[in-house]
């Protein structure tokens, strides 16, 4: 028989199949010394109580990630029960499992918590004033996890893109093949997020086993436009698209955006440093 490897830590990670778990997998495979639950939605419905129960009846976890979230933010206004089951009653049993087994909670959530009126980018101190369905419900989330635990780490991200899924860079790429114009808003600002570069600064958490619990915002570096940031994508794909910056009124959607999302990182620079999100485009 070889040797058994020496496990630091069990880790439940759900919603695998996401953006983040799937860079989460990604990443996983330069972590031996952990072991790795990934679960799909399939695999873990995590809106019914009984099969997470059953689950941490017969494994034993030191962290739970959970990646998995109802992230359709239009949709989410029309079908709020479905937003509120996932992006909170969820979390709630997820929270009350990781309780009782004394497991640490890394929990995703989003700059949408925020309404956008403020000019100066977000801390983890300013107050939570959602202004869509999907905002509302990620916050609720956020408050079942400090209601019921105290080894927490909510950490805020925004404008996530990656190699997998749907999101804001494949889009545009695809858009870029059929079209040779487009219209893209320029009066939201934001910071994009590569998932990998996210997966890697949860895995720094874990990995230095941090205790100054509480919520943390992780973007990528940088402030910028939709409009700016679908010129850049087409620049670094050196895709020759006209593209014209439009305001948010000539572009309706059923939630309303944050006209400003920027967050504060001075408090996770603390862990790692934060690559810009230039950097991250270019790997994607």
């Amino acid at each position: 028989m070889g040797a058994e490897k020496n496990i630091r830590s069990k880790i439940l990670i759900t919603g695998a199949n996401g953006q983040l778990g799937r860079s989460l997998q990604n990443v996983a495979k330069r972590y031996p010394e952990y072991d790795f639950h990934f679960k799909t939605s399939k695999e873990l419905d995590i809106t019914s109580k009984e099969n997470i129960n059953k689950l941490f009846a017969h494994e034993k976890f030191d962290y739970c990630i959970n990646c998995a979230a109802y992230t359709a933010v239009d949709k989410a206004e029309t079908d709020q029960e479905n937003a509120f089951l996932v992006n909170a009653e969820a979390v709630k049993y997820l929270s009350e499992a990781c309780k009782a087994q004394n497991a640490v909670l890394i929990h995703i959530s989003t700059d949408f918590v925020f309404d956008g009126s403020k000019t100066t980018p977000y801390t983890e101190e300013d107050t939570p004033n959602p202004i869509n369905v999907y905002g509302a419900s990620k916050l609720k989330g956020e408050q079942y996890v400090q209601d019921i635990l105290k080894n927490y780490f909510i950490i805020r991200t925004s404008w996530v893109y990656s190699e997998y899924g749907n999101n804001f860079v494949k889009t545009m790429l695809r858009l870029g093949t059929e079209r040779d114009e487009l219209n893209v808003v320029n009066d939201q600002i934001g910071s994009p997020t590569y998932a990998g570069d996210l997966a890697e600064a949860i895995m720094k958490i874990i990995n230095l086993e941090a205790t100054n619990y509480g919520i943390y915002h992780y973007s990528s570096e940088g402030a910028i436009s939709w409009y700016d940031f679908a010129k850049e994508i087409f620049e670094t794909k050196g895709m020759t698209i006209k593209v014209n910056p439009i305001p948010s009124e000539a572009y309706p959607t059923p939630a309303k955006r944050p006209a400003f999302s920027v967050m504060d990182l001075s408090k996770f620079n603390r862990f790692i440093v934060i690559p810009g999100w230039k950097k991250g485009l270019k790997n994607v």
